[in-house]
C-alpha cells in the first residue's frame, strides 16, 4: 500500500513538471502563433489597393510607437523594456494582445491590499536604536540597512539566527516546533505537497488545533498543483485550521498568464520564524528523487526579529480575507535573548507599492563587495543591472563565486543562464555547477560580514512579479556556517571554464539568444 501511495506521489510530481514544461511550450507558441497571424495581415494588405494599406499600415505604426513609448515610461528593468518595445515596435498588433496578456496589464490586473500591522511606538524607537547602533559598528553596510528602513523594514537585534544547511534538517524542525506550538503556527509556503513529508506535517496540524493552537496555512495554487489534493484541505479545515489558497488557477489557462504567485516561505511558530528556500515536500527532504541529490537552506530566527515574518504573514492574511484572533501583542515573542549581530527581515511584492526590494537589495550587496561575493541560486535570469554590477565587481578584483545547479529543473531558464557565463568569466567571475543534483539555495554572502537567506531567485519573475521573502544579516555567527557551507559547495561543485563554454553544442549557441530575449515570459 505503502509503496502504491509513493508511486502516486512521484506521479503527480512528474506530471507538475510535464504541466510547467507544456505551459512555458504554450505561452512561446502563442506569441508565434499571434505574430505569424500579424505578418498573414501584412501579406494581405500587400495585395489590396495601395490606398487602404498605407492607412493600415499607418494605423499600426501609430499604435506600435504609442505602446513603445508608454513602456519605456513605465516602471521594469532594461531587459523587461526592450524586449517589449522591440515586440511592440515590430509587431504592434500581437505587441498590444501579449502584453494584456504578459506584460504590465497582466501585472497591474489583482491588485492585493493588505492591512497593515502597525508596531507600538517603543518598537519603532528600539528600531531606530538599533539602526544606529549598526550604523556605527558597520558603517559599510548602512546603505544596505537604510534602503531597506525606507520600505518600513526594521532593523532586530537580539535574535538568535541558525542555519541549516540541508532542507531535511530545516523541515524536521519545523515539524519538531509545531509539535511543541502553544500559541499559533503561520505557514506561508509556494509548495505545500502531500507525501510523508506532508502527511506528518497535517496530522500535527490537525492535532495541534483540535487543541486550540491557532494554526494558519497560505499555499500558492500554482506551486501546489496537482499535489495539494481537496481532501487534505478540507480535513485541515475540519479540525480547526484556516487554509488560504493564494491565486487560484485552473491548469494551463491561467499558467498562460505571469500572474502575481506567492513564492514565499514562512514558518511562524510562537517565538520562531523560518524562510529559506525549502517548500513542504518529499523532494526538499530528499524522500524522494528529482533531478539528483536537491541542496537546499535555511535559517530559524528566535527572539524579537520573528517578529517581522509573523507580522507579514499576519499582513497576507488580510489580504486573502483571513483575521488574526488576537490583538497583536499577543504575537509578539515572549522570550528575552541576548545575542551578537543584527537582522533585518525583508518581503517583496509588486502590489506593495514599493520598488523591487530584492533586486536593489541583491545589487547593494553586489556593488558594496569588497574581498568576495557567494551567490547560490537555482535561476539565474538576470536583468542587465545585475550582470554589468558582476561584472565590475569582478573587475575590481572581487572573489565572486556564482554556484547553480548540475541538474536543472528548467532546461528554458537554465539555458538563458548559460548564455551569461562567457560575460561573466571574461570578468573574473567563477561559475559552478552543483555536481550532485539540483541545488535550489538561495543565498547571498559577501565579505564574512553581511548575507542574506530567502525565497528570491536571480530571475524576472522574483524581480518583478512574485511575492519573495528574505532576511538580511548583519555580523552574525551564522554567517561563518554559510560561509562553511558554501566552502563545501565549490568542493563539490564543476567549476565552468571559458573553453569549456566556448565548445558547447552549436544548437545551444543559436537557441540561446532568442531565449534570453524571450526571458521575461519563461
Amino acid at each position: 500500500m505503502s509503496s502504491g501511495k509513493n508511486c502516486n506521489k512521484k506521479g503527480m510530481a512528474l506530471r507538475q513538471s510535464r504541466e510547467r514544461s507544456i505551459a512555458s511550450t504554450l505561452k512561446i507558441l502563442l506569441a508565434a502563433v499571434i505574430i505569424l497571424v500579424q505578418v498573414a495581415l501584412i501579406v494581405v494588405l500587400a495585395v489590396y489597393p495601395r490606398r487602404y494599406a498605407v492607412i493600415v499600415c499607418s494605423a499600426l505604426w501609430v499604435v506600435g510607437f504609442a505602446g513603445a513609448v508608454a513602456i519605456f515610461c513605465s516602471r521594469g528593468g532594461a531587459h523587461y523594456k526592450t524586449t517589449w518595445i522591440m515586440l511592440f515596435l515590430a509587431f504592434p498588433i500581437a505587441g498590444t494582445i501579449l502584453y494584456a496578456l504578459w506584460g504590465g496589464a497582466a501585472r497591474r490586473r489583482k491588485t492585493y491590499i493588505a492591512r497593515k500591522v502597525e508596531d507600538p511606538e517603543s518598537m519603532r524607537m528600539r528600531d531606530e536604536l538599533n539602526a544606529d547602533k549598526l550604523a556605527k559598528a558597520s558603517p559599510g553596510w548602512s546603505r544596505v540597512m537604510n534602503s531597506l528602513k525606507v520600505c518600513g523594514f526594521q532593523v532586530y537585534r537580539n535574535t538568535r539566527i541558525v542555519y541549516f544547511n540541508e532542507g531535511k534538517a530545516l523541515l524536521e524542525d519545523i515539524l519538531d516546533r509545531c509539535r511543541r506550538a502553544e500559541r499559533f503556527i503561520f505557514l506561508e509556503f509556494y509548495l505545500f505537497a502531500e507525501g510523508k513529508l506532508g502527511d506528518r506535517l497535517t496530522e500535527i496540524l490537525c492535532e495541534k488545533a483540535n487543541e486550540g493552537v491557532e494554526v494558519k496555512i497560505v499555499f500558492d495554487s500554482y506551486g501546489s498543483l496537482t499535489r495539494l489534493g481537496g481532501e487534505t484541505v478540507v480535513r485541515l479545515r475540519e479540525a480547526g485550521a484556516e487554509v488560504f489558497e493564494f491565486g487560484p488557477v485552473h491548469k494551463f489557462v491561467s499558467k498562460l498568464r505571469l500572474s502575481c504567485r506567492d513564492h514565499r516561505r514562512i514558518a511562524c511558530i510562537d517565538d520562531y520564524a523560518f524562510t529559506g528556500g525549502t517548500d513542504v515536500a518529499d523532494e526538499c527532504a530528499n524522500i524522494t528523487t528529482r533531478f539528483g541529490y536537491r541542496k537546499d537552506s535555511g535559517i530559524r530566527l528566535e527572539g524579537e526579529g520573528s517578529w517581522a515574518f509573523t507580522k507579514s504573514f499576519l499582513e497576507t492574511m488580510s489580504i486573502l480575507g483571513g483575521l488574526a484572533r488576537h490583538e497583536m501583542d499577543y504575537y509578539h515573542p515572549h522570550g528575552d535573548i541576548r545575542t551578537e549581530g543584527w537582522c533585518q527581515p525583508y518581503t517583496d511584492a509588486l502590489h506593495d507599492g514599493r520598488d523591487d526590494q530584492a533586486e536593489n537589495t541583491f545589487l547593494q550587496l553586489i556593488t558594496n563587495a569588497k574581498r568576495f561575493l557567494y551567490i547560490t541560486t537555482p535561476h539565474f535570469v538576470p536583468d542587465e543591472s545585475i550582470v554589468r554590477a558582476l561584472c565590475i565587481a569582478g573587475d575590481g578584483g572581487v572573489d565572486i563565486r556564482l554556484m547553480l545547479p548540475g541538474m536543472p529543473d528548467s532546461n528554458f531558464s537554465d539555458q538563458v543562464a548559460e548564455s551569461y557565463f562567457g560575460e561573466l568569466i571574461q570578468h573574473g567571475v567563477k561559475v559552478y555547477r552543483y555536481t550532485p543534483g539540483f541545488l535550489n539555495q538561495k543565498c547571498v554572502m559577501v565579505d564574512r560580514e553581511i548575507a542574506t537567506v530567502g525565497s528570491v531567485n536571480i530571475d524576472y519573475r522574483s524581480f518583478e512579479l512574485d511575492r519573495e521573502c528574505g532576511a538580511v544579516v548583519y555580523g552574525c555567527p551564522m554567517i561563518e556556517e554559510l560561509l562553511e557551507d558554501m566552502d563545501d559547495l565549490v568542493e563539490k561543485s564543476h567549476q565552468v571554464t571559458l573553453d569549456e563554454w566556448s565548445e558547447r553544442k552549436l544548437s545551444r549557441k543559436v537557441i540561446e539568444p532568442l531565449l534570453r530575449l524571450l526571458a521575461i515570459w519563461l
